[in-house]
């Protein structure tokens, strides 16, 4: 409180005293106050709103807030005939700093989370105990500060029969934190929602967008960015929470570890924008980073550059980014709309979030044969499925092989660490598995010797006990040419995934599984990991 509304304050007390007939107490003067536990409990000083002031064996002065009843005044005399007690009326913020003498906030110690924790029943109790002893705001940024600090991808609060659970993803696979009595995360499901702007109480699914800055108990301030989903289950509601990375030298081609096949054909979108490019996988595969990347790249004063988004994950200088609300009624929230709002800027590059319908998918293709780069995610299973599903969303269309020029899905598997992997000979069993795929590559391709084939697993460090550090990207892409525009263009029948596939193959695709497979023989992954992630 500022020296002038706390000044205010008091004259407001002083006025309050004088109608009252009551003598008044000026706090904000006492520079050294003197504390009084023994007459009084912290429990009676809140229940009765009084704070003895001066106390001695003849006379004690009690401050007593405009709220004080008449009864507590009795009762006191009552209690301390000994002495003559009187009564003078001081601030409430006076009270509340005394108060804060009596009982001080008790000191947070909160507790970092490190990798060889994460998942430990000790860190669990910890974690559980320390989230119950602070604000709820403050769990919220305690929860995104660690996660960040994991490098965690999301974080997930899970309502259980007994209590909520809570787990951050880190490398894509999930590790238990704490757990919440059902009335704490009620507090914090509240916080959550009002920071997201959803309800805590609807029956349906929501998305929301918290970025806050919160400053904790110890004066730290944490930067809160993340994508909300909510959904009740029937023992509460799910919340699951994506962290949005906030530095920019992120989202550049040489981190997304492209071999030198596909940085080639990323550089020659790159060099003539043009086209419809997509990016394939299931959610927190990596496809809005990797274009992102490719949007960062082709930032500069000569373009212009506009993204319809939902939400707007990061804010680049130089271009012009569109939230829109998918949840919204009516045909002004959708992506197809804004999308064609913003055709109307002029611009050379657009981003589309998603491609969720025939509108949207319609505009994209019409946009991308006028000149224009279009970017778009879509959810499918591979880049060949891509095409299939893009046909049953808008039927076939003489648009799709012309104005298509990249598809590429990709899926995300747990690097090895290399400072702690465990070199061992492949078993026969993994040496058929390998070969089997190898025997797919391209005849011109270079195949790998496997004779004496070593492999790596997962080895254990007191700071890592899982084994694993960071991802890599498996990536399958091709473009629209050759076998597969040949395909396109004259087959009249019902063309399915698996033709797509092997068309591409003969373009000289590389599948998601093989690229897998030779990480494995690079000692950049496992197998198990490998069939994990891709099946």
């Amino acid at each position: 409180m500022s020296q002038d509304a706390r000044r205010d304050e008091e004259n407001n007390t002083q006025r309050r005293a004088q109608v009252l007939g009551l003598q008044y107490i000026d706090t904000s003067n006492v520079v050294e106050p003197k504390l009084y536990k023994d007459l009084l409990t912290n429990e009676e000083l809140y229940s009765l709103k009084v704070i003895p002031i001066l106390y001695d064996k003849s006379h004690i002065l009690f401050g007593m807030t405009n709220t004080t009843s008449q009864q507590t005044m009795k009762m006191l005399v009552q209690r301390f005939l000994d002495q003559r007690v009187s009564f003078g009326l001081i601030s409430d913020i006076g009270y509340r700093n005394y108060m804060k003498l009596y009982d001080p906030p008790k000191q947070v110690v909160y507790q970092d989370i490190a990798l060889n924790t994460a998942g430990s029943q000790s860190l669990i109790e910890k974690v559980s105990a320390m989230l119950r002893e602070i604000k709820p705001d403050d769990m919220l940024a305690y929860l995104v500060e660690q996660a960040h600090n994991l490098e965690a991808s999301d974080i997930h609060m899970e309502c259980q029969r007994e209590n909520v659970r809570i787990r951050f993803r880190i490398d894509g696979v999930l590790h238990p934190i704490g757990n919440l009595a059902f009335d704490r995360y009620r507090t914090l499901l509240a916080v959550v929602a009002s920071a997201g702007n959803i309800s805590a109480a609807d029956e349906n699914a929501q998305q929301g967008h918290i970025s806050e800055d919160v400053k904790m108990a110890d004066g730290r301030l944490v930067k809160v960015n993340v994508r909300l989903e909510t959904v009740p289950t029937v023992n509460g509601t799910d919340v699951v929470m994506r962290l949005f990375n906030m530095r920019a030298d992120n989202y550049t081609l040489d981190r997304l570890g492209l071999s030198p096949e596909e940085r080639t054909v990323l550089d020659a979108i790159i060099a003539k924008p043009s086209g419809l490019v997509l990016a394939v996988g299931p959610t927190g595969s990596g496809k809005t980073t990797t274009l992102y990347s490719i949007l960062n790249s082709l930032n500069n004063v000569e373009r212009k550059i506009i993204t319809v988004e939902d939400p707007v994950e990061f804010q680049f200088p130089g271009i012009v980014q569109i939230p829109v609300n998918t949840q919204a009624e009516g045909n002004d929230g959708s992506f197809a709309a804004k999308l064609r709002a913003m055709l109307r800027l002029d611009p050379d590059i657009v981003m589309v979030g998603e491609i969720r319908d025939n509108d949207t998918a319609k505009t994209a293709l019409q946009a991308s044969l006028t000149g224009h780069l279009v970017l778009s995610t879509f959810h499918a299973s591979s880049a060949a499925a891509a095409l299939t599903r893009l046909e049953d969303i808008i039927g076939q269309n003489p648009l799709f092989v012309s104005a298509i020029r990249l598809v590429m899905a990709q899926r995300l598997v747990r690097r090895l660490d290399d400072a702690i992997k465990q070199p061992y000979p492949a078993t026969p069993a993994e040496l058929n598995t390998i070969k089997s795929v190898l025997d797919t590559l391209p005849a011109e391709f270079q195949k790998p010797d496997i004779t004496n084939l070593q492999l790596f697993k997962p080895g254990t460090s007191p700071e890592n006990p899982y084994g694993f550090k960071g991802q890599l990207a498996l990536r399958e892409q091709f473009m629209m040419n050759g076998p597969i525009r040949a395909l396109l263009e004259t087959t009249n029948q019902v063309i399915s995934a698996q033709m797509i596939e092997e068309a591409a193959i003969k373009s000289g695709m590389l599948t998601m599984l093989q690229k897998g497979i030779l990480k494995v023989i690079a000692g950049e992954t496992t197998l198990e990991e490998v069939y994990r992630v891709i099946g």
